[in-house]
């Protein structure tokens, strides 16, 4: 909850109508405002009072808004700035934002807008938060203890962020923690996969439609922008945008209004938008897949999320956190994990990052019957190049992860070296492996196949071979 009446918003321009109306609108929120109309004003006005938001113009008479955004951001990093820009001075208002600035607004000002973005800002101060706060994020290694300050950063501003990183490294998760530690925390929180959505549909999806505006359109749909209103709006894998909706798109971004199909007026929209990719989008800018425009537009603030192999000490505290969730989500006891089997994890790339480790920990616990996981309960997939997405990738199968990584394991994990030949040796573990996942199934094999991404015929091959009677014929 915001005590106005503690508030103190400093009004930075050169026109007297425009400080008069900005103040009577402050003080309309039962905030109280000081006026001044030159940039060394500000300055002075900065010195002796205290402030909880300013707004300025970005044209003053003896000087730019832009050095007042700079100002406070090395003296009073704390304190949000609000410019107002001329209206098609986007790119300036772009600036503004890089260089630290809360958020823009166009003049002539919209005064609900305003209300709006004042309120954010003053709720950015309620807000605020350190790195320790951070318990979706998991890990303690430098990179993401970078990751963290970062978060923290560009949660108090409502500037678009553009997040990077490979698949499976947890863009999304970021993404979150932004909004959760952002002013808007309270509010929608909506991500939606732009590779996923049909382009016949897609910009209905984004930005709704009337009933009867096409075959189809049985009644009024709210799009995402809509449903985001207030809140933040991830639009991920953005690189999969056509071309065409990207430009409406852009005008989105810039209007800040949205025009559902069918409908002839705009809903204005408060949305803060974030985006991100695992594909490198200045590649399809230069290819002409992508707008510079939008880029510029959308990457304002970039921020990178690290790959699992550049903090691969976070595995210990990851493996942990990946245990317990599996633990509650199957509703059992939490299966522990053995030092060496975290060696050998850390051994490990991960091309597919923390969604591999964790699906190297679901399969271990599905073949762990001890409640300890050890080397041997460790089924590796080296199958899949570094580059590509393995968001729909199925685990690979019993002789692939047995021939590709139990070789490397058994010197690892000091395995008996009495048996004649490593064949033999792969033989017995795959025979172990596939017994333990048809009593976990109850010898249906049906389920068993599926389970460890085989086909039928596969399974019922690898069962003739390895002298496995079962008499169920499902």
């Amino acid at each position: 909850m915001i005590n106005t009446m503690t508030h103190n918003i400093l009004i930075i321009d050169d026109e007297p109508d425009i400080r008069q109306l900005l103040s009577i609108t402050v003080s309309r929120m039962g905030l109280s405002s000081y006026c001044a109309d030159t940039l060394q004003q500000g300055f002075q006005a900065l010195k002796e009072r205290n402030f909880q938001v300013c707004l300025t113009d970005l044209r003053l008479p003896d000087g730019s808004g832009l050095d007042i955004v700079k100002h406070i951001q090395q003296q009073y990093s704390e304190l949000p700035v609000i410019v107002i820009t001329a209206h098609g001075s986007m790119d300036i208002a772009i600036n503004a934002m890089k260089y630290g600035a809360f958020d823009f607004i166009n003049k002539p000002v919209d005064l609900h807008h305003l209300r709006s973005l004042i309120h954010n800002a003053l709720s950015s101060h309620v807000n605020a938060k350190s790195t320790s706060d951070f318990p979706e994020i998991v890990g303690e290694s430098k990179p993401i203890h970078r990751l963290k300050q970062n978060i923290i950063k560009v949660s108090r501003s409502q500037a678009p962020v553009f997040i990077v990183g490979e698949s499976g490294s947890g863009k999304e998760l970021v993404a979150r923690s932004i909004h959760t530690h952002s002013s808007r925390q309270d509010q929608p929180f909506i991500a939606v996969n732009c590779g996923a959505i049909p382009t016949e549909l897609m910009e209905s999806e984004l930005f709704g439609h009337t009933k009867g505006s096409f075959t189809g359109a049985h009644q009024d749909k709210q799009g995402l922008f809509l449903a985001a209103n207030g809140g933040t709006l991830l639009l991920d894998e953005i690189a999969d945008l056509p071309l065409d909706m990207q430009v409406k798109l852009l005008r989105v971004l810039q209007e800040k209004r949205v025009r559902p199909i069918g409908s002839q007026t705009e809903i204005s929209i408060d949305v803060r938008v974030l985006s991100s990719t695992h594909k490198n989008l200045s590649d399809a800018v230069g290819n002409g897949r992508f707008r510079s425009d939008l880029f510029y537009r959308i990457n304002v603030i970039e921020i990178t999320v690290p790959p699992l192999r550049e903090r691969i000490d976070d595995v210990d505290i990851l493996s942990n956190t990946i245990l317990e969730k599996i633990a509650t989500q199957n509703n059992h006891q939490k299966q522990h994990i053995s030092p060496e089997a975290i060696q050998v994890l850390k051994q490990h790339t991960y091309p597919g990052n923390v969604r591999e480790l964790e699906n190297i920990l679901e399969r271990a616990c599905a073949l762990t019957e001890k409640h300890l996981i050890t080397p041997e309960s460790l089924l590796f997939s080296n199958q899949v190049p570094s580059h590509t997405d393995t968001s729909d990738q199925k685990p690979a199968s019993v002789e692939q992860q047995n021939n590709t990584t139990i070789k490397g394991q058994i010197k690892e994990s000091g395995y008996d070296s009495n048996l004649q030949t490593i064949d033999e040796y792969i033989k017995e573990v795959e025979k172990d492996i596939l017994l333990a996942v048809l009593q976990q199934n109850r010898w249906n094999r049906t389920l068993t196949a599926k389970e460890l991404g085989i086909t039928f015929r596969s399974l019922r091959y690898r069962l003739k071979k390895l002298g496995i009677d079962v008499d169920n014929d499902k």
